[in-house]
C-alpha cells in the first residue's frame, strides 16, 4: 500500500501534549481534525450531524491523551476512536428512527453541498470513472460507510492496513476479508452507475426502475445487479470499469470545508490541568460573506498564529488544490433595477396556455412590482417561524418585504435574478442567484452569481415566450459560461412538461449529456387548477417521481401554488392554500430527492385571493401563517 503521502504528528508532538503542553496540545488537534473529517464525513455520508461526531471524537482524543502510552500509535488510536464514535452515531440514529411515525420527521438525504460523495466529486474536480466510484459509494450498506471510509483513506496513503484493522478491532486477516467484500459491493455499484447513466439505456433497465425513488439502497443494488448480470446490454454498457486500487491511487484528502472554524472550549477533565484546546463547529451559512471575527485565526487559543497556518498550510497541500477564500459581499443594487430583471413576478399570462394537467400547470401573472419603498413596520409576528433547510420562497421587491422574509421562516430565497433587487434578508436566509435569460449572460450577471454561490439556477421557464423564451439550442450554447459561474448548477426551470418525452427540458438534458455538460440537479415549476388538498398534493406528488424517474437527478421546486390558469386567472380561497401549504410541505419533507422548494411568491395582494404570504403590512395571510408553521 502506498504511504508517502501519509500525514501525521510526529512522536514529540504527541509526547509533548501527553505531558500537559498547551500549545502541542493545540497543534495535534488541529493537525488531527483533516483525518478525522474525512473518516467521519465519508461514514456518514456528509450527514448534518458530522460535525458534532468530529466534534466528540476530538473531545474524546483530549480527554483521553494523558491515558496514551504509546506515541507512535496515535495515529490507530485516533482512527478507532472515530470509528466508534460513528458506530455510536449510527446506533443511536437506528434507534431513534425506529421511534419515528411521523412524516414531518423523515430523514432526508443530505444536500448536494454536503452529500460526501458529491463534495468529493466538487472539491477534488473528479472526472469520468473516479466519478463514477464516488457516485458508486452512496450504494453502500450503512454498516460498510465506516470500512469505506477507512479504506479510502488507505488508497490514499493516509492509513496503513495494521491502522485499519486496529480502528475496526480485527485482526490483519478478517480485515482483509471485510474490505474485499466492500470493494466488491462498490465494484458492483460501479457497474449500476455506469448502465444507468449509459445512453441510450436499456428499456428493461428502465422498466425495473418505474417505482425506485431514486435513493441508491442495498435492495435496488441487489436487483440492478442481477439485471445487469443477465443481460448482454448491461454487461457491455457496464464493461470497461477499471480497478478501484487504480482509481483512488493518489487523490488526496478531502479539505476541510470552508465554513469549518475552531472555536475556544474547555474539556472540563482537563480544565482542572490547565489545558484547552479548540472547538469545532460548522458555519450555518457557508455561502454568506465571513464576518471579521469569525475565522480559524480570530477564534483559536493561545498559539493560534501558528495553528491556523499548520491548518490552512495542510488543508491545502492535502487538498492539492487551491483553497480560495470566501466571496466578497455583493456591491449594492440600485434601487431602480429594471423591470425586465424582476422575472416572473412581472409576467403577464399568455390566452394560449397550454391545457392543465400535471405535468403542464402554469405559472401565475401577479401584478407588477413598484419601485418605491414604504417604511417597514416593526410589529412582532404572532407565529414564530419554523426554519427548514427545504423551505424557501420567491421574492421581489414590495413594501415591507425584507420584514416578511425574517417573518416566513424560509432558509432561502431568489429574486430571479443574480442580485438581491434591494432586499434585505436575514442571516439565516440564503440568498441563491439565477441567470434568468439569455440577456443576462453578461460579465457583471455571471461575476455576481458566481460571488452569490455555490448555487446558481439555470434559465426561468425558456419554453414560454413571455419568460425567457430561448430555444434549446440558445440554452445548450450559452450553457458553458453558467457552468463557469455556479459550482452547484440548476437545469432551466420549464414552466411545464418536464417528465414529457421530447419536451423542452427532455431535449436539453439530451443535448447537455452528449456535450459532456454538467447539471447538478433539476430545477422545476408546478401550480396546481384542482384545489382539493388531497387531489392537489397527490398531482404534484405525481409529476416529481415522474421527473426523478426520468433523469435521476436530486430537485427543486422553484415555483409552486395552487392557481388554476386553463381560464384566465383563479385562485383558490384562504382556506384552501394554506391546507394546501401544510400538505404540500409535509409531502416534499417525504421525498429525499425534493432537494428544496420555494413558494410563489412573499408579497400578497391586498384585495382578493391569491397565493402571496404576506401583506404590506407584515401581517401573514393564511397561507403565511401556514408557510411559517411548516417545516
Amino acid at each position: 500500500m502506498r504511504a508517502t503521502g501519509r500525514s501525521g504528528p510526529d512522536t514529540a508532538l504527541v509526547s509533548a501534549a501527553c505531558d500537559g503542553d498547551r500549545r502541542a496540545l493545540d497543534a495535534l488537534v488541529a493537525d488531527s481534525l483533516p483525518l478525522v473529517y474525512n473518516i467521519v464525513g465519508r461514514a456518514l455520508n456528509g450527514h448534518p450531524d458530522v460535525d458534532d461526531v468530529v466534534q466528540e471524537t476530538l473531545f474524546r482524543v483530549v480527554r483521553g491523551l494523558s491515558g496514551l502510552r504509546d506515541p507512535e500509535a496515535y495515529r490507530s488510536w485516533l482512527v478507532a476512536i472515530a470509528v466508534r464514535q460513528v458506530r455510536d452515531h449510527e446506533q443511536d440514529r437506528r434507534a431513534a428512527q425506529h421511534r419515528r411515525t411521523d412524516l414531518d420527521t423523515a430523514e432526508e438525504v443530505p444536500d448536494p453541498a454536503s452529500d460526501f460523495a458529491a463534495v468529493t466529486i466538487l472539491r477534488l474536480g473528479l472526472t469520468d470513472q473516479r466519478r463514477e466510484v464516488a457516485e458508486a459509494t452512496r450504494w453502500l450498506d450503512r454498516d460498510d460507510r465506516a470500512l469505506l471510509a477507512l479504506w479510502w483513506l488507505e488508497e490514499t496513503g493516509e492509513l496503513g492496513r495494521a491502522e485499519l484493522a486496529a480502528a475496526l478491532g480485527l485482526s490483519a486477516r478478517h480485515a482483509s476479508v471485510r474490505v474485499q467484500r466492500m470493494k466488491e459491493q462498490v465494484q458492483t455499484a460501479h457497474t449500476i452507475v455506469r448502465a444507468l447513466r449509459a445512453e441510450p439505456g436499456c428499456a428493461e433497465l428502465r422498466a425495473l426502475t418505474w417505482n425506485w425513488d431514486g435513493v441508491p439502497g442495498p435492495l435496488w443494488r441487489k436487483r440492478f445487479a442481477r439485471h445487469i448480470r443477465g443481460c448482454d446490454a448491461c454487461e457491455r454498457r457496464a464493461a470497461g470499469a477499471l480497478p478501484l486500487d487504480r482509481l483512488l491511487g493518489g487523490l488526496p484528502l478531502l479539505p476541510l470545508p470552508l465554513g469549518f472554524t475552531l472555536d475556544r472550549f474547555s474539556a472540563p477533565p482537563l480544565a482542572e490541568a490547565g489545558h484547552t484546546t479548540a472547538r469545532l463547529s460548522v458555519d450555518p451559512s457557508p455561502d454568506l460573506p465571513p464576518t471579521p471575527s469569525r475565522g480559524l485565526l480570530s477564534s483559536l487559543p493561545n498559539g493560534a498564529g501558528a495553528v491556523a497556518a499548520a491548518v490552512a498550510t495542510a488543508v491545502a497541500v492535502l487538498a492539492g488544490v487551491l483553497v480560495t477564500g470566501r466571496p466578497a459581499a455583493l456591491p449594492p443594487i440600485p434601487s431602480s433595477a429594471p423591470a425586465a430583471a424582476l422575472g416572473t413576478a412581472a409576467r403577464t399570462v399568455s390566452a394560449t396556455s397550454p391545457p392543465e394537467s400535471p405535468a403542464s400547470e402554469r405559472s401565475p401573472a401577479p401584478t407588477r412590482r413598484s419601485a418605491s419603498r414604504t417604511p417597514e413596520p416593526t410589529r412582532s409576528p404572532r407565529i414564530p417561524p419554523t426554519a427548514s433547510a427545504k423551505k424557501g420562497v420567491g421574492v421581489w421587491r414590495a413594501p415591507g418585504v425584507s420584514t416578511a422574509l425574517a417573518r416566513s421562516g424560509a432558509s432561502w430565497y431568489y429574486t430571479w435574478a443574480t442580485h438581491h433587487d434591494g432586499i434585505t434578508a436575514p442571516a439565516s436566509a440564503r440568498f441563491v442567484p439565477m441567470v434568468r435569460a439569455a440577456s443576462d449572460v453578461n460579465a457583471t450577471a455571471l461575476a455576481q452569481a458566481e460571488a452569490a454561490g455555490p448555487y446558481l439556477l439555470g434559465f426561468n421557464e425558456p419554453d414560454l415566450a413571455e419568460q425567457a423564451n430561448m430555444s434549446v439550442e440558445e440554452a445548450l450554447a450559452l450553457w458553458p459560461r453558467l457552468m463557469d459561474a455556479g459550482r452547484i448548477l440548476g437545469s432551466p426551470a420549464v414552466a411545464y412538461g418536464g417528465d414529457t418525452p421530447g419536451g423542452w427540458l427532455d431535449r436539453f438534458m439530451t443535448g447537455a449529456a452528449e456535450r459532456g455538460y454538467r447539471v447538478d440537479f433539476i430545477a422545476l415549476h408546478w401550480y396546481g387548477g384542482d384545489f382539493r388538498t388531497e387531489a392537489a398534493v397527490a398531482r404534484l406528488k405525481s409529476y416529481l417521481q415522474a421527473v426523478h424517474r426520468r433523469y435521476r437527478k436530486p430537485i427543486w421546486l422553484t415555483e409552486y401554488a395552487l392557481i388554476d390558469f386553463s381560464r384566465g386567472t383563479r385562485f383558490p380561497s384562504d382556506e384552501q392554500q394554506a391546507a394546501f401549504v401544510t400538505a404540500a410541505n409535509r409531502m416534499l419533507a417525504s421525498l429525499p430527492y425534493v432537494r428544496r422548494h420555494a413558494w410563489f411568491g412573499l408579497p400578497a395582494t391586498e384585495n382578493g385571493p391569491g397565493s402571496g404570504l404576506f401583506r404590506a403590512d407584515g401581517t401573514p395571510t393564511p397561507a403565511g401563517r401556514a408557510f411559517q408553521k411548516a417545516r
